[in-house]
């Protein structure tokens, strides 16, 4: 675990600083605007990541950002930047990669963490084990420890070693025990699950950003590899399990491409399922690009299953 990093977390709590990260589009936007061309606030350097002047922040914070490996020069003039975002869900902090979030390793923090969030923390009952798959910042699962949904044990798991160390970190702000595994899905998760949460990917993306990238035709291959993969480990659980996933579906000629590609799956496992769309129209500026022509738009959805004896 980066101490520094978390020290810096802390640091920030401290002195009050919360920020809602809003999407790439309207975070390019609001950047672009007059006068916003350098920070002149902590919410400037931490949420909106623009280029600021040594002199802005206390030296103990640039200590800090120095020690966690977390700043860099700007490419023009005498500024700086930090590398990493802090964003707040009920006042909790959790860190993540800057804006842009560029590399394939990036790792993402938006409007889509805190409906994931909100979804899963509306309809999870308390377990004893709780497994979040792709966890990236780890967002879910802590929030599901930090209001007692998780008895027992906490596997915060992704392929990405960049969101395992982010995670590892935003536990320890939290003040929430987990355990961290870099996994393929759950190809490296041991032991029975009681319940699976999982915010995968669901776009088409020319990068192969692993926050990002859905894979498939439309973005749905990633999504509906966990929910098979999960109903064959809830399957194990005599005691039974559940799977809480939030994700995005492309609607073809009126048909949803990711339930398609997990409608069989469910059936043939017998499990019992509740599936909604929350918001018909996210991403829209998505459309405009030859991967999407046949798409008239995508919708975020919420997916609960039930697997075996739990009722």
């Amino acid at each position: 675990m980066c101490k520094a990093l978390v020290a810096l977390g802390r640091r920030l709590g401290r002195m009050g600083y919360r920020f809602t990260t809003v999407t790439p589009a309207t975070q390019l936007l609001v950047n672009g605007r007059s006068g916003n061309g350098e920070a002149q606030s902590l919410r400037d350097v931490f949420g909106w990541s623009r280029p600021f002047l040594p002199d802005l922040l206390p030296p103990d914070l640039l200590e800090l950002m120095q020690a966690a490996n977390v700043l860099e020069r700007n490419t023009t003039g005498g500024s700086w930047r930090s590398t990493v975002r802090f964003s707040t869900i009920e006042g909790e902090l959790f860190v993540h990669s800057a804006f842009p979030t560029a590399s394939r390793d990036a790792v993402f923090f938006g409007p889509d963490s805190v409906r994931f969030v909100n979804e899963i923390l509306r309809n999870c009952t308390p377990v004893p084990r709780v497994v979040d798959i792709g966890c990236g910042t780890g967002v879910g699962g802590i929030m599901l420890a930090r209001h007692g949904f998780c008895r027992s044990e906490l596997v915060l798991a992704d392929i990405n070693p960049q969101a395992l160390r982010f995670a590892e970190v935003n536990a320890e702000l939290a003040r929430v025990e987990a355990r961290v595994v870099h996994s393929d899905v759950l190809y490296d998760v041991d032991g029975e699950i009681d319940l699976i949460i999982a915010n995968p990917p669901y776009l088409r993306d020319e990068q192969h950003r692993w926050y990002r990238d859905g894979a498939g035709e439309y973005g749905e291959g990633i999504g509906a590899r966990m929910v098979r993969e999960g109903l064959l480990r809830l399957h194990e659980n005599p005691r039974g399990g559940a799977m809480l996933l939030y994700t995005g579906a492309a609607i073809v000629g009126g048909v949803d491409t990711f339930l398609g590609a997990i409608i069989d799956d469910l059936r043939n496992a017998g499990a019992r399922y509740v599936y909604n769309e929350l918001d018909p129209d996210v991403f829209s500026e998505e459309l405009a690009r030859p991967a999407y022509e046949n798409t008239e738009r995508i919708a975020a959805v919420f997916l609960q299953v039930q697997v075996g004896a739990r009722r």
